[in-house]
């Protein structure tokens, strides 16, 4: 059953910060997404709130989660969550939360098989564009004709969104993970 509430939800689409993780957000539930990819979880902020919002269409057993980062392998100064602190804190708002420690290229290797009919792909401006490059023989078999990909770019904070033919075209043509072509 699902467990937010119509007020949280009109909330986290259109008054929550950062600005920028709106139009995600809103897309997840206009779509009604159930399985989603996020390259680069971070602190899990957006993650946590993009299962919020699909957990007001459909029930936790029909919500998957797959989140790429580096977790402890991240340096330093970067922020972000530990993967067994992720893991606990996604696994409530999702019956499957797959979380694989790494780079876009091999976490894909491992896991991109158990990510087919990606509904709603996520690439963080925390990865660089090699690596997202590098995994691009991954992404065609993930999404499926109505998947939408937001990507954002490191020279700002909004996010980019795609389809998945658009995606797909433009990939070798654009900088993923650098700055926008004008």
């Amino acid at each position: 059953m699902p467990t937010t509430s119509l007020l949280r939800n009109v909330y986290l689409l259109y008054f929550s910060k950062p600005i920028h993780q709106r139009p995600v957000l809103r897309a997840a539930a206009s779509m009604r997404a159930r399985r989603i990819v996020q390259i680069g979880v971070g602190t899990g902020g957006q993650a946590l709130r993009l299962l919020e919002v699909v957990r007001r269409y459909h029930g936790r057993d029909q919500v998957r989660f797959a989140g790429i980062d580096l977790f402890e392998a991240r340096p330093p100064d970067a922020p972000g969550l530990t993967l067994k602190r992720a893991h606990n804190l996604l696994r409530r708002l999702a019956s499957t939360v797959q979380l694989l420690p790494g780079d876009p290229q091999s976490a894909l290797a491992r896991g991109a098989n158990a990510m087919l009919n990606t509904d709603l792909l996520v690439i963080s401006a925390d990865q660089s564009g090699a690596r997202i490059r590098g995994a691009a023989g991954y992404f065609p078999r993930m999404l499926h004709e109505r998947s939408l990909v937001f990507i954002q770019y490191p020279d700002g904070e909004e996010f980019e969104k795609l389809t998945r033919r658009q995606f797909l075209q433009n990939f070798d043509n654009r900088p993923v993970g650098h700055a926008k072509a004008a």
